[in-house]
């Protein structure tokens, strides 16, 4: 996942390191390899002077400024939200500017744990749904939303599997009444995964439908109710009051928002109005697989402050992975390309 913008903030690893050996040279401390071979090896980076003092080097902070200007333009050009962008490069300027590091520290340590720490604190800490479910009341209630076409539907069907595999009972909720196909299409999921369906005719009330499938969770002693709905957008007023109608009826515990990564921003701005709409508890990005930036996985976290479930990698049931942030920061300062 997220290759393109992984390459980039390789290349700012190397530079970066770079700029910092070499620059360390200018006070007189020698290093191992010719000047030649150090001019050569200099990015658009620039060099980041240091002052040497008792076998340490303290990185001056108008002498970052460039390095940090090139990474915030990697970071807006691979669709990290602008908020989240200033956020990531404040937090390595306080880690890095006035820093004093002894001579003989690996650079390279340098620059990657001041980026994995200023990655880490944007992405939150993910959403763990087994230990949710674990310690909470049962039937929990999951109510799914989204914008049209980003893979709502197919995404209950995984988490149905998922929960399954988790030793958890599950019922689905078939709360799409509106969409030409979409009942066919979950009792299609559901019958593969041999998880029982509640549903209604086309065009009934959704909010009844997610009614029954609470009552009968209840009264089966089910451990999840999986509520599909309908995909909306959120400045038309109808469909949003009607989602909100089947939020007051279903009383879900977990509302979990649904988009693509490969939006982008734009999956960051809707995230942040259906959050104001109607609330979200968690997020979902579909498509992460497809997704060469990772501005989405990245900034929708920060953003409207809820932490990412989630995230899809394929069209297969199996193509689900929980959101790991160290995980998914290792990928992104990993040496492969």
């Amino acid at each position: 996942m997220f290759k393109e913008l992984r390459a980039k903030l390789h290349k700012i690893q190397e530079g970066l390191s770079q700029s910092i050996e070499s620059a360390s040279d200018v006070e007189g401390i020698p290093q191992s390899e010719p000047a030649a071979d150090k001019e050569k090896g200099a990015t658009i980076l620039g060099k980041v002077k240091v002052l040497i003092t008792d076998r340490e080097f303290l990185i001056d902070e108008k002498d970052i400024r460039e390095p940090l200007f090139e990474l915030e333009m990697v970071l807006l050009e691979n669709d990290v939200a602008l908020p989240v962008t200033e956020e990531i490069i404040s937090h390595i300027r306080k880690d890095l500017a006035g820093s004093r590091r002894k001579i003989g520290e690996p650079v390279d340590t340098i620059v990657t744990t001041a980026l994995r720490d200023a990655l880490l604190d944007v992405l939150g800490e993910g959403f763990d749904l087994v230990s949710y479910i674990r310690s909470h009341d049962r039937p929990v209630k999951i109510l799914f939303t989204g914008v049209n076409g980003t893979g709502k539907t197919t995404t209950v069907a995984k988490v149905g599997s998922y929960l399954k595999k988790n030793g958890f009972s599950v019922v689905i909720g078939a709360g799409d009444t509106f969409r030409a196909g979409a009942l066919e299409q979950i009792d299609v999921h559901a019958q593969r995964l041999g998880i029982k369906i509640i549903q209604h005719q086309a065009g009934g009330d959704p909010s009844a439908v997610l009614y029954d499938a609470v009552q009968y969770a209840e009264s089966h002693h089910i451990d999840a109710v999986l509520a599909d709905t309908a995909g909306r957008f959120h400045n038309r007023v109808n469909l949003m009051n009607q989602l909100d109608k089947i939020r007051r009826v279903m009383k879900p515990d977990l509302i979990v928002y649904v988009d693509e990564a490969v939006a982008g921003n734009d999956a960051v701005v809707r995230a942040h109005e259906f959050e104001k709409a109607v609330g979200a508890d968690a997020v979902v990005l579909t498509k992460a697989d497809m997704d060469p930036k990772g501005g989405a996985a990245i900034s929708i976290a920060h953003t409207i402050g809820k932490p990412l479930m989630f995230l899809g990698t394929g069209q297969g049931y199996d193509d689900l992975t929980p959101f790991s942030p160290d995980q998914v920061v290792g990928d992104l300062l990993s040496e492969e390309t």
